[in-house]
């Protein structure tokens, strides 16, 4: 396998894992999108509710990293960008 497949084969794993998580966020009007996967790093827009909320690095970190990190294979961490 090829780094770039590989690459695109963890970014569309990132992508499923997301996407259950995904109805969770929307139903307190919030929702997240992927910008980008580097080095085991996945990089996050949180957005509408999510994007102002005090409890948003908690969601991030407990929430959403945590699932990245136990369901698909070489993701490290999870950040936050604006």
């Amino acid at each position: 396998m090829t780094e770039n497949t590989q690459s695109a084969t963890i970014y569309d794993e990132v992508l499923e894992v997301l996407d259950k998580l995904r109805p969770f966020l929307q139903r307190d009007g919030g929702d997240v999108e992927l910008v980008d996967v580097e080095d085991g790093i996945v990089k996050l827009k949180l957005m509408g509710a999510c994007g102002s909320c005090p409890s948003s690095t908690i969601t991030l970190k407990a929430g959403i990293e945590r699932a990245l990190v136990e369901e698909v294979e070489g993701i490290t961490e999870v950040v936050q960008v604006f």
